[in-house]
């Protein structure tokens, strides 16, 4: 007996779907009908997901601005004062060229290489994508790559990550569609050979060509061409510049790769092989410099992140290569000399890396030091070093340490009491020993500083003090002027730190930078105008359009007259008896200013000095204070490096005016140097010429010495002591060392 025929399967579908292939499976075997349903509904189903998944990833891809694509971070070039490039920071080391910038045989090699069926397929290669599987089924451990070059784009430009998952392949494929759709094959292929990387840090076909064989990108041969297209696959382990035989294994591979998609002949591909392809030496890594750590730090103040981050600037700076390189040189000279002192017990550069060798170190704690230099009439700065081994600490000491300035600072208390008091240099001030109340601090208490030899000379003129660095005479000169006026006049000059109304100011007991410090300076030898200091001069977009000009501001700080006479006084500090007299014996002959600065114990040393020029600052210390070397004085740690950054200066043409340039106005006149005012006919043996500014002689006559009334005599003034007799050669040489 036969059994009934099952009950026919029945279909959601409408009875319109396929009707007559429905007809047919329905009149098939029930054994054949059930495969073909299931198979049937696996089809529609799976249809139904794929586009599903397009449309979810389809709708995710837009999200992806193709702008991006164009947007390569090329590196920024930084240039000095001489239009030289001085090295480059940010981005990737890539220029970009248009396409036909391009060797055509560096492209059929491409092609051949990484995507022959590029002009004929969508962005997707289905063909190599079968391909790839079926050599994969056939090989399970072979690796059958099936992204094309425009996949290779899109994960490139959109930083998709290398996760080989099938979500990160379908996203990279509906990107891929899309950029296909906006993009025609030749923009496509400009992108990716400009973006692309070639190994060592370079990106890029034109860096490419430059980098391995010195030329551009148009000029490559064949063999250069097929060399770079293997270069991408692997691009250190065919890098030429390691492993020269493997690189041009990788050339006949894509050789005999381009005979095959039919792009070269054989005899054409034997014989390129036959040449030996010349391979430029490998660049050394570009190292950081103080140069461009100074840079950097001032890029940061001047343009957005965004801008930055784009790159392709052009940076013009205000640096002269010939001073950075002297005063990198001539501070390390001199910091290794002083580690060379009898006695001296902190670590040295030696044995700091020797820990790092170990992996001991942490941060180096040998002496450092930090240089300026900087041009008056403009601001620019012309050299800046901010400590010996930027490779060992990148902290910039010239621009980020704040220390103690110490009697660096009185010039600008001499110069508060020459604007605003009527202070002349040969007017008389006391040496003597501060009394009780006579000067009192903050907290009401007394203030009775003692000078660094424990002497008091009484009456002596006021460059004399300066010269000398006498403490008890600057803080008389500073109480002439007030502490809020030091502190103005400070503040205008650009050492925007002074908390308190304490009069220990006079002594400079406070902090500042050495950019600060040595931009101070630069007002006397300007004629008492302060121009802001910067680096950057200007700065150009990849496109070449401005997007920054620095320009010189410019503002008087203290009047011409302050600034000549604060001059004449700054002068005697570098004749001899002057505490930065040691320059002069070591053969600096010009016109120079300055003052040195010692701090309590030996902690800092410091010397500022300036011609007609330019003004350089320098500070050498520990970077946890502590004594550098015993009688560790600025003239003996930091005048050294000053003098010889000016020599070098001046071997490149920053030669000063012979003489000072003078104020208008100027006029011999008698003073009394006890008063400060005019001198009468009772002033006597304090009567004294002086050729001063119009703006600073005197307009009252001297009510001390009045003529119809003898008073009081005042206290004579103390003589200078005796000068010694000038010394023979070796002890001029050992004065360096005062």
């Amino acid at each position: 007996m036969s059994l009934p025929d099952p009950m026919p399967l029945r279909s959601i579908l409408p009875r319109w779907f396929f009707p007559g292939l429905r007809r047919w499976v329905a009149g098939t075997p029930f054994f054949v009908r059930w495969p073909l349903w299931l198979m049937g509904w696996g089809i529609l189903l799976g249809g139904l997901a794929l586009a599903g998944l397009d449309i979810v990833y389809s709708s995710l891809a837009r999200k992806y601005d193709l702008e991006q694509l164009g947007k390569m971070p090329a590196r920024s070039e930084i240039y000095d004062a001489r239009g030289q490039v001085l090295g480059r920071l940010h981005g990737e080391n890539r220029t970009l060229v248009p396409l036909s910038a391009v060797s055509p045989f560096f492209l059929k090699a491409l092609l051949a290489r990484e995507d022959n069926r590029f002009y004929e397929h969508g962005g997707v290669d289905y063909q190599g994508v079968l391909r790839a599987m079926v050599r994969m089924a056939k090989d399970p451990n072979v690796r059958q790559g099936a992204s094309t070059i425009t996949m290779q784009l899109a994960r490139n430009s959109f930083n998709l990550t290398r996760e080989k998952s099938i979500s990160r392949k379908i996203m990279e494929i509906a990107i891929t569609r899309r950029i296909e759709a906006h993009r025609t094959k030749d923009q496509i292929l400009e992108l990716y050979v400009n973006r692309i990387f070639f190994g060592t840090g370079i990106f890029g076909v034109e860096r490419a060509a430059q980098g391995y064989f010195g030329k551009a990108a148009k000029d490559l041969t064949p063999d250069e061409g097929a060399m770079l297209a293997a270069i991408i696959r692997g691009p250190n382990k065919f890098s030429p510049f390691r492993h020269y035989d493997i690189a041009i294994s990788g050339r006949d591979m894509v050789l005999d790769r381009m005979v095959t998609v039919g792009s070269l002949s054989p005899d054409e591909a034997e014989r390129i092989k036959k040449v030996k392809t010349k391979v430029m030496p490998e660049p050394p890594p570009a190292l950081d410099t103080w140069a461009i750590n100074a840079v950097r730090r001032n890029l940061d103040k001047l343009l957005g992140e965004e801008e930055i981050d784009d790159g392709g600037l052009k940076i013009y700076t205000t640096l002269e290569p010939t001073l950075q390189a002297a005063a990198e040189q001539a501070l390390e000279k001199q910091l290794s000399s002083v580690e060379r002192v009898k006695g001296y017990q902190h670590q040295t550069p030696a044995i700091y890396q020797k820990l790092v060798d170990r992996g001991l170190a942490v941060e180096p704690e040998y002496l450092q030091g930090a240089v300026m230099l900087l041009e008056n009439t403009t601001g620019a700065i012309r050299a800046v070093v901010g400590g010996r081994n930027i490779g060992h600490s990148g902290y910039n000491r010239a621009f980020l340490s704040k220390r103690t300035v110490g009697s660096t600072f009185k010039p600008l208390v001499y110069a508060a009491a020459v604007e605003h008091a009527g202070l002349l240099p040969d007017q008389l001030i006391s040496d003597a020993e501060l009394k009780p109340g006579e000067i009192r601090s903050a907290d009401g208490g007394d203030f009775s500083p003692a000078n660094s030899d424990n002497t008091f000379t009484g009456l002596q003129r006021a460059w004399w003090g300066l010269a000398k660095s006498r403490n008890t005479m600057a803080v008389r000169i500073g109480e002439m002027a007030g502490v809020d006026t030091v502190k103005t006049l400070s503040d205008t000059a650009g050492l925007k730190f002074i908390e308190g109304r304490s009069p220990q100011i006079y002594l400079g007991n406070l902090g500042a930078t050495l950019e600060s410090v040595t931009s101070a300076y630069s007002l006397f030898g300007n004629g008492g105008q302060r121009c802001r200091p910067f680096l950057i001069d200007r700065i150009e977009n990849s496109d070449g359009e401005l997007v920054y000009r620095s320009g010189i501001i410019a503002y008087e700080v203290v009047s011409p007259g302050t600034a000549w006479l604060t001059t004449v006084m700054m002068r005697r500090v570098m004749e001899p008896g002057g505490t930065a007299a040691a320059v002069r014996e070591s053969g600096y002959k010009t016109q120079a200013a300055g003052k040195t600065g010692t701090t309590d114990d030996y902690h800092d040393a410091w010397f500022a000095g300036f011609t007609n020029r330019l003004t350089c600052g320098v500070w050498v210390g520990l970077d946890d204070p502590a004594r550098i070397i015993h009688q560790g004085y600025g003239s003996r740690l930091a005048l050294p490096v000053w003098g010889s950054v000016m020599r070098a200066a001046e071997k490149l043409g920053y030669k000063p005016a012979p003489e000072w340039p003078r104020p208008p106005g100027m006029r011999r006149v008698s003073v009394c140097t006890l008063s400060g005012s005019q001198a009468g006919a009772g002033c006597g043996r304090y009567a004294a010429d002086m050729e001063l500014p119009a703006s600073h002689i005197p307009r009252q006559a001297c009510a001390m010495h009045s003529e119809n009334e003898r008073g009081v005599e005042p206290e004579r003034p103390a003589e200078p002591p005796p000068q010694p007799p000038r010394p023979g050669f070796l002890r001029r040489l050992g004065g360096l060392f005062r």
